[in-house]
């Protein structure tokens, strides 16, 4: 099989990812921050040995302003729905996952209002819109770094200095971007960031997290038990306990800890430089092959490595049904969670194959990719 799906799950994982969390399972699975035994302390060292390896890696001084959750979803609805009250008003795009949609347009409900600004049809958004969009009661700007659908790179330096000008607090998705892009939170005004631990990051599914910004204070979305204060029946305050309510997935984020070393090793710029070179090749090849369809900016300077698809009116499931089932390759079609952005491309209804290549990705997986979309090109 050729998998290219990296960007709803990075596939395969680094061979330590694996080791070390099944070494966690089996040597000291117990519950961390509820016991004070060796095998809880060694679950709970585990964890905060990743908070601290993701407060470097993100360039941010105090490792517990790095708190963790399930996905990078529950990360969004904890930073939107502890930061908006009624009258408040929120700026997003056109090119959000519905992680971000969803738990705006529910708000409205309660009295808050929103504003969708659109981008244009290779999904690229400009700051000056952004600040077009400010309204007196505006609290908070919520951006995707890089789209899900067509790879676009929003301009998110620009975007937070128009957050910082205007007094908006400005919240990052960097869920196709962490992992793969350098982000430097100490460098950038950025005072939320909601992050997949799945994705470039190279860890396994359960887990994400969530930066918020020293001293700002925000709502928690879940109570309960966090191994710290027990004897209050109020949810405590300090950091991370005040989000991090329940059992934590240890394992995972222990395994988690180990993808960022093995970015930490290679080189972030390095996977980044890898993935723009397929990325060059997979354009480049696919240009030529007779009716097909690609949609984004189709330069690497503007793209992350994901590229959408289509063969004219062809349905986007038909085209990945027969590239996993003559082929062996592992492609996504249909709305990708972001029925705005398919609205931006005039793709609603016939939805995409989106192409997503990762760090372990080979030219020879991009030339079987190019020989089959030929041979299926044909077909049609």
């Amino acid at each position: 099989m050729i998998y290219l799906d990296n960007a709803a799950t990075t596939f395969p994982k680094p061979s330590t990812v694996y080791d070390k969390i099944n070494e966690a399972m089996l040597n000291y699975g117990a519950n961390p921050g509820r016991s004070g035994h060796d095998l809880a302390l060694k679950a709970s060292r585990g964890i905060y040995d990743t908070r601290e390896l993701l407060a470097a890696f993100f360039n941010v001084d105090n490792p517990f302003n790095m708190i963790f959750t399930f996905n990078a979803t529950e990360s969004l609805n904890i930073a939107i729905k502890g930061v908006l009250k009624p009258g408040d008003h929120v700026i997003t795009t056109s090119m959000e996952h519905n992680s971000v949609l969803r738990p705006i347009k529910h708000l409205e409900r309660y009295g808050i209002e929103n504003t969708i600004v659109w981008a244009d049809n290779k999904g690229r958004i400009r700051a000056e819109q952004i600040e077009k969009a400010i309204k007196s009661n505006t609290k908070l700007i919520v951006t995707t770094h890089v789209s899900n659908l067509t790879g676009t790179i929003l301009p998110i330096k620009e975007i937070a200095k128009v957050a910082e000008n205007n007094g908006i607090l400005y919240l990052l998705d960097a869920a196709q971007s962490a992992g793969v892009f350098s982000i430097d939170l100490k460098g950038i005004n950025i005072d939320m960031m909601a992050f997949p631990g799945h994705k470039g990051l190279l860890g396994p599914q359960g887990t994400g997290g969530l930066y918020i910004r020293e001293g700002l204070i925000i709502e928690e979305l879940i109570q309960g038990g966090t191994g710290s204060a027990s004897g209050s029946l109020i949810q405590p305050e300090l950091m991370p306990d005040k989000f991090e309510s329940g059992t934590p997935n240890a394992p995972g984020i222990i395994g988690l800890g180990e993808g960022i070393k093995y970015i930490n090793t290679v080189g972030i710029d390095n996977i980044r430089i890898h993935e723009e070179n397929l990325m060059d090749k997979l354009m480049e090849e696919i240009s030529k092959i007779n009716n097909i369809i690609m949609y984004g900016p189709l330069n690497t300077s503007e793209q992350g490595g994901v590229l959408s698809i289509n063969f004219k009116d062809v349905d986007s499931s038909t085209t990945a049904y027969l590239l996993n089932e003559e082929f062996g390759i592992c492609v996504r079609p249909g709305l990708h969670c972001a029925p705005l952005a398919h609205e931006t491309l005039g793709t609603l209804n016939q939805g995409a194959v989106r192409l997503s290549v990762g760090p372990f990705n080979t030219e020879e997986d991009i030339d079987q990719v190019i020989l089959a979309l030929h041979k299926i090109s044909k077909e049609f």
